[in-house]
């Protein structure tokens, strides 16, 4: 299977809390449900044409334990069949049993376990948020296709998904549009680790 990371973003890279402002307070972050305002149909029929690719889902816990609490309560979603029915695996040395079945808990070696998972036939296992897992599949070179779709919004604090001194991780742009609702969606392919150097144009 192809591991795909899907992140929602602000302008200034935060990935923190997109939903609700009681999505994700860690840190003191006061200012979620930052994405909302921009979404659209638009988006709705290109997230939609996403997860019909998945054949599994990958979390953190922390967003599992969310996603876990809210979509078996969504049963009028559209994407609500698809979602509590793909196979899920969640990231975690401390989560004891998960209840959003089917579900197996990955820990100890992250990054091998995934390795795993991925050697298994299939099209996507999609990654939907946890930033903080993204950026450990990103490190460890694991990363196949990164979607980003960015708010035209400056948070101002948060978590983001690339941090200062983070790994540096080269992406080929493959296909980028606006939404009518002003966000930003850019498809990335793996292009292995960057080299960085200096311009070699003209004056």
């Amino acid at each position: 299977m192809k591991l795909v990371v899907q992140e929602f973003l602000s302008l200034d890279g935060v990935s923190q809390g997109p939903g609700a402002p009681d999505e994700d307070t860690s840190g003191g972050f006061e200012r979620g449900g930052w994405f909302v305002p921009y979404l659209d149909e638009e988006f709705e029929r290109i997230a939609g044409s996403w997860l019909g690719e998945a054949d599994a889902l990958l979390f953190g816990r922390r967003t599992y334990q969310n996603f876990a609490r809210d979509w078996p309560r969504m049963t009028d979603h559209p994407f609500a069949a698809t979602m509590n029915g793909l196979p899920k695996y969640v990231a975690s040395d401390s989560l004891g049993e998960a209840g959003w079945k089917p579900v197996t808990i990955l820990s100890g070696d992250v990054p091998a376990r995934v390795a795993e998972v991925k050697r298994q036939p299939g099209r996507e296992m999609q990654v939907h948020g946890s930033a903080r897992l993204a950026r450990t599949l990103l490190a460890a070179g694991l990363v196949d296709v990164l979607r980003l779709v960015i708010a035209p919004v400056v948070v101002g604090q948060g978590r983001r998904l690339f941090p200062d001194r983070g790994a540096p991780v080269g992406l080929r742009p493959v296909s980028g549009r606006t939404t009518p609702g002003g966000l930003s969606v850019q498809v990335f392919e793996s292009a292995g680790v960057p080299e960085f150097g200096t311009y070699g144009g003209g004056e």
